[in-house]
Formats: C-alpha cells, sequence, structure tokens
C-alpha cells in the first residue's frame, strides 16, 4: 500500500513539473527563422523581431486555462 501511495506521489509531481515545463518554455513551434510559443511569435532574419502571440479567442483561454491548471496544482 505504501508502495502504490509512493507511486501516486511521484506521478503527481512529475505531472506538476510537466506541466510547469510546457507553461514555461519558449518556442515549441521551430520552422527555420521562425519559431512560435503560447505567448510569442518571433523572427529571426537580419533583426530578430518578436510580436505577441494572436488575439484569438482559443488561444486566450488556452493561456488560461495552463495558469489556472498551475493555480489548481500547486495548490
Amino acid at each position: 500500500m505504501l508502495l502504490l501511495l509512493l507511486g501516486i506521489i511521484v506521478l503527481h509531481i512529475t505531472v506538476l513539473v510537466l506541466l510547469f515545463v510546457s507553461t514555461i518554455v519558449s518556442q515549441w513551434l521551430v520552422n527555420g527563422g521562425h519559431t512560435a510559443d503560447l505567448w510569442q511569435n518571433c523572427t529571426s532574419g537580419s533583426v530578430f523581431h518578436c510580436l505577441t502571440s494572436s488575439t484569438n479567442e482559443w488561444l486566450q483561454s488556452v493561456q488560461a486555462m495552463m495558469i489556472l491548471s498551475i493555480i489548481f496544482s500547486v495548490l
């Protein structure tokens, strides 16, 4: 029983770490000189230029759910 509880705790800590990493990490999508993530889109031609991600409703809802999932996971 103790081994099962330890396995569940390790699984929850692993999921929490992966959640933090997936929210914080940049460059989810890399294509040549263009990188995109949840928060900004960057191009690296002669000048490195970053713009905030588009204001689509689905993207804003994903951003909000990622932040809420971190808050609720910590609680």
